[in-house]
């Protein structure tokens, strides 16, 4: 695997190393030891799965609270989607900043996003699958979010939206009180 560190301190974009031959290939997706010297030391404890349907949809921008924030690692395992990520860490030089990367089947890419961020995405091809790894549990209580188009943050999506929940189209606008989380 080949980590490449983003202009995020602490977020990595991972591409594999595929294996192939006439059978197809083989990639590692996970391996503790070199995830260790990115210094990642949690377990990962809970594994979810997102299918979405239609094409343009924007998911997010999500994260938990502490005691709940969580360390996420993303891939898309069907079709594509432009992935998301907000700094949300207040005395981060790059603090609101974002930066997107189209994760695909076809890349094979994660994005490795660490606690203190916002995550969403935008699905790129309709019938779009990812799957997550979570450093925590999900803590209803701890959830909140970021709405897609903040005029704090000025996310530019590749997309017109298709399809969003209410709650992501509800979200306030950036709320001074994340000044005060310590992640």
């Amino acid at each position: 695997m080949i980590f490449r560190q983003t202009k995020l301190k602490g977020a990595y974009i991972i591409e594999p190393e595929p294996f192939q031959d006439e059978r197809g290939l083989f990639a590692r997706t996970f391996c503790r030891r070199e995830f260790e010297k990115i210094g990642h030391a949690k377990e990962f404890v809970q594994f979810n799965h997102s299918h979405t349907v239609q094409k343009g949809t924007i998911r997010g921008l999500h994260y938990q609270l502490p005691p709940h924030s969580e360390i996420k690692l993303i891939r898309c395992v069907r079709g594509g989607v432009y992935d998301m990520i907000v700094d949300l860490r207040p005395h981060s030089p790059t603090f609101l900043e974002y930066i997107g990367i189209e994760l695909t089947d076809k890349n094979m890419r994660t994005i490795y996003v660490p606690e203190g961020f916002a995550h969403g995405f935008q699905t790129l091809e309709k019938d779009t699958d990812l799957i997550y790894h979570h450093t925590a549990y999900y803590a209803p209580e701890a959830e909140s979010g970021l709405r897609f188009d903040d005029p704090k943050i000025g996310i530019e999506w590749p997309l017109p939206p298709s399809v969003l929940s209410e709650k992501d189209k509800n979200y306030p606008d950036f709320a001074e009180a994340l000044l005060e989380i310590e992640w």
